[in-house]
């Protein structure tokens, strides 16, 4: 009699979501971030963002070739690597620092640890690569009128609060939620990047804990040392970290608790690093640390089995 019984791992009961299906609409949920930025900057960042996805992709397709990888030729997640680093550029970046960090997100950031078991978020880990390596590239800035500025969280960390609210004024916080303003081509409009974010919530593909406490920490922080906190919450690229970095299902906790403390974490070293180190920013490095953390506390956040008890000590007479 033929046997109807199929044995195989878990999961058992799955749905129709796929990671090719999840990293197509996290592309696309980035795109209002990416139109803010080449609305902004013109040509530069459009040049930036196509160089980054195509050395992405290219990238991608020659490791794959090299590791015998089956994931196919088109592959939504370095597309969406690409398009995360690519916004967290300055506008005016040279393509080659561009492509030398889209090649180490995909090569170092995915491929040295096993396609799917990368420690930390690829495109951070080249972004802060880079920013190493070519220092003098990525710390200038310019505004969407061409004319050179500081950032408003360099401008506060090197002349004080003051200095931010004597140049822009009453208009501070619409900059700041337009991104009519100077920073990354990504960062700039938390407007877009909420809007990206809102499909995302929409669709399930992440979940409210992470962004919640990320920014929830950030603003308590910011209130006790006496900063405004609506320009900590609105300023830099922590929106788009809490949104589309920290939530990355590889290199964060699986465990609801874990995804809190995982949370918390992050929005502590952000404030630290913004308050008391010499970075004016600390997002990127904020969320690596926490993705070193995360294993050790997936480890002690897992959810007891229904009537675990612990084993009892036998003890010899």
């Amino acid at each position: 009699m033929k046997n109807n019984l199929q044995v195989r791992n878990a999961p058992h009961v799955t749905s129709g979501w796929t990671s090719q299906k999840i990293m197509r609409l996290v592309f696309f949920a980035l795109l209002p971030a990416a139109i803010s930025g080449i609305y902004h900057f013109g040509l530069s960042a459009v040049g930036i963002i196509l160089t980054c996805l195509a050395a992405s992709w290219i990238t991608d397709v020659v490791l794959q070739k090299v590791t015998n990888s089956t994931h196919g030729w088109f592959n939504w997640s370095s597309l969406v690597t690409g398009m995360l680093f690519a916004l967290v550029l300055p506008p005016t970046v040279p393509p080659w620092v561009a492509i030398i960090g889209s090649v180490f997100a995909i090569s170092i950031g995915k491929y040295a640890f096993g396609k799917g078991n990368n420690i930390f978020n690829p495109a951070l880990i080249a972004r802060t690569f880079v920013a190493v390596s070519f220092p003098a590239f990525l710390a200038k800035w310019i505004t969407p009128d061409g004319v050179t500025s500081a950032t408003p969280l360099t401008l506060m960390k090197l002349e004080g609060y003051s200095a931010v609210t004597q140049q822009y004024g009453s208009t501070l916080y619409n900059v700041l939620l337009s991104g009519d303003i100077g920073g990354c081509i990504g960062e700039t409009s938390a407007i877009a990047i909420l809007l990206g974010a809102a499909i995302l919530f929409i669709f399930g593909v992440i979940e409210w804990r992470i962004p919640t406490f990320y920014l929830v920490t950030v603003a308590v922080f910011s209130a006790m040392v006496g900063r405004d906190v609506i320009f900590d919450l609105l300023a830099g690229g922590l929106m788009l970290g809490a949104f589309f970095m920290a939530t990355d299902y590889v290199t964060s906790p699986i465990t609801y608790k874990g995804k809190i403390i995982f949370a918390m974490g992050c929005g502590l070293l952000t404030m630290l690093f913004r308050v008391y180190s010499n970075l004016p920013e600390g997002v990127s490095y904020a969320i690596l640390l926490m993705n070193a953390a995360a294993p050790l506390i997936e480890r002690y956040t897992k959810p007891r089995p229904f009537g675990w008890k612990p084993d009892k000590k036998v003890i010899k007479t």
